[in-house]
């Protein structure tokens, strides 16, 4: 008598082709999931880069928008580099006019650092403000016509500019 013994299990073949087959799943799944994590710390670096827009144009709007010190009362245009020679001292929104970092977002006030030395973690950002006299309303219609201190607060971050606008009125 002659029996056939039937054996289960894979063949090579089907071995190799499972391998193959989850082989390439598996690299799809890491190629996504590392596409996500690079990417996950983007929204965190334009959240900071609007927080120091922020902060700069809440500073700056908070400045009286005449020269407290005898300037002219209505302006035609801000010059550049501000009145007095460091920004801890200006108190005026003129006096932001034409300031800028190139190096990094910088102590002014000291406290946690140095004054003039770079945040840490900061030294990709830059900031370049600018102040415009603008002849519209900003948004009143009680004050149409009124000149009104347009301040444009941009911050450059590693992952672009990001810009932010307000408007300053003695009133």
């Amino acid at each position: 008598m002659c029996t056939t013994e039937r054996q289960s299990g894979f063949t090579l073949i089907e071995l190799i082709i499972f391998i193959v087959v989850v082989s390439a799943g598996l690299a799809g799944i890491l190629s996504v999931m590392n596409t996500t994590v690079a990417a996950s710390a983007d929204p965190m670096v334009r959240k900071q880069a609007v927080a120091i827009a922020e902060s700069l144009l809440e500073e700056i709007l908070l400045k009286d928008a005449t020269d407290p010190n005898g300037g002219p009362n209505g302006r035609t245009a801000c010059v550049s580099g501000g009145a007095a020679s460091t920004r801890s001292t200006w108190d005026d929104v003129c006096d932001y006019h034409g300031y800028q970092t190139t190096t990094g977002i910088v102590y002014v006030f000291g406290g946690e650092g140095p004054i003039g030395s770079v945040v840490p973690g900061l030294g990709s950002y830059n900031i370049s403000p600018s102040v415009q006299v603008a002849q519209q309303d900003p948004g009143s219609s009680d004050l149409t016509g009124v000149a009104a201190l347009k301040v444009t607060v941009s911050v450059t971050s590693p992952q672009g500019t990001i810009s932010l606008t307000g408007y300053r009125a003695n009133y």
